[in-house]
């Protein structure tokens, strides 16, 4: 069993650790986490310290009731799945189950083109990894990213804090970094390094938990062909994103567990860096804190087109910002976005279109949101609002689609929406 810090219940620190860059770190409960490989099916057992009252296994839609006898909790898995567990109603101080796959073809120690971290305590201070290596943290490691005592570093203007280096910086082509055990930020300082950077072609990240990172745990740069597959990422202090899909391309996001404090999964467009095509995020279970769950933007300065988000479960979401959306506060084209099959256990801001000004404005002209779709979307909450807010009648929003969205399980309608004068051609059908 392994503890990781996360996002305190109190919504006032939630806020401050987003909002205090420098005193982020301040603002914590904890959680648990346990990872483990099997095939067919398995009984797990939980011991807890005191009675049992009550055992609530998310995602709901999973189905997977929890037996209680005194203080144990038994419940059945039938394939690898990440479960959350909540019990006595305690929710922040969850107990996450990372259920794996079994490795196959597991690298060895002597191959020259792997990097092996085995069982134990290792300290990376930035690693560049090139072409052709794979990098593997066997089931039993941990690897702590750290600052180096002469490294080098930059004042970020954003935050007034030093940044350094990433912990590993995946660049060139055909790259793995996979494995079952654990990298580490914790001992890096606020906005200090991004765990992994991903800059190439062919890259692949695969079964890994990235526990603590101290800004953008997996930003992916300018490349084409990276998939994401079974990783499992705790954030809790400021702008610690999940996975940040930046000027890419043929992009899969797959079988994730995420919970950060910041956005989760998000797709951006930097000026000049080249646009964003056929992303996908699918099977994913998200725990969202305090911004989005599955979005894109705010940064929007490429065009984006052809982005799939599909059969995903957020199973939690208190933030103030909303769980779907595209934030567009720049002067890109943002075409073919499809949110489908996603079912939201809690949200208070569900769907949000977006046009207009913001703090991460950096284009004069504003842009265009076309031809997007909502599609077999079940929510639950306290009246979840859905907006659409388009910017002028040439910077508008248009041609969307909501067909089979369901809230507090009655549909929606027309009418609950709202939507300013620069919305055109917005379909509601059961």
């Amino acid at each position: 069993m392994y503890v990781a810090k996360v996002s305190p219940a109190d919504p006032k620190a939630r806020w401050q650790g987003m909002d205090d860059k420098k005193n982020s770190a301040d603002f914590f409960e904890t959680a648990a986490f346990t990872y483990f490989d099997f095939e067919g099916a398995v009984r797990i057992q939980i011991t807890c310290p005191e009675a049992v009252r009550s055992a609530k296994v998310l995602p709901s839609s999973y189905g997977i009731e929890a037996a209680i006898d005194d203080r144990t909790i038994s419940l059945q898995l039938d394939k690898p799945r990440h479960l959350t567990v909540e019990i006595n109603g305690t929710w922040v101080n969850a107990l996450h189950l990372f259920g794996n796959p079994l490795e196959t073809d597991a690298p060895r120690p002597d191959d020259p083109d792997v990097i092996y971290f085995g069982p134990g305590i290792h300290e990376v201070a930035s690693l560049t990894v090139p072409s052709g290596k794979t990098v593997y943290v066997a089931g039993g490691a941990i690897v702590r990213g750290v600052i180096a005592p002469d490294e080098p570093f930059r004042i970020s203007s954003y935050s007034g804090l030093k940044t350094y280096a990433p912990t590993f910086t995946l660049q060139g082509e055909k790259i793995v970094f996979r494995g079952r055990g654990i990298v580490d930020g914790s001992h890096c300082t606020t906005h200090a390094k991004n765990m992994l950077m991903v800059r190439g072609q062919d890259i692949r990240i695969e079964g890994v938990i990235l526990r603590d990172s101290s800004t953008w745990t997996i930003p992916i740069r300018q490349s084409d062909r990276v998939t994401v597959e079974n990783v499992k990422l705790l954030g809790y202090r400021a702008n610690s994103d999940g996975i940040d899909i930046c000027n890419s391309r043929d992009v899969t996001v797959d079988g994730c567990f995420i919970r950060t404090l910041d956005d989760l999964i998000v797709v951006k467009s930097d000026k000049g860096q080249g646009e964003v095509r056929k992303v996908v995020a699918r099977n994913c279970v998200l725990w969202n804190e305090v911004a989005h769950a599955l979005s894109i933007g705010a940064e929007l300065r490429e065009n984006v087109d052809d982005v799939l988000f599909t059969d995903c479960d957020v199973i939690h979401d208190l933030g103030r910002e909303w769980t779907l959306r595209v934030y567009h506060c720049d002067a890109a084209r943002i075409t073919n976005i499809r949110f489908e099959n996603i079912r939201v256990e809690e949200s208070r801001r569900l769907i949000s279109l977006w046009i207009g000004k913001a703090v991460w404005t950096r284009d004069e002209d504003r842009g265009h949101i076309a031809n997007v779709v909502f599609r077999d979307i079940r929510a639950v909450g306290q009246e979840p609002r859905v907006e659409f807010t388009g910017f002028s009648e040439t910077n508008a929003i248009e041609d969307v689609t909501l067909t089979n969205v369901t809230i507090n399980d009655k549909p929606l309608k027309q009418e609950q929406i709202r939507a300013n004068a620069f919305v055109r051609n917005v379909t509601v059908t059961p």
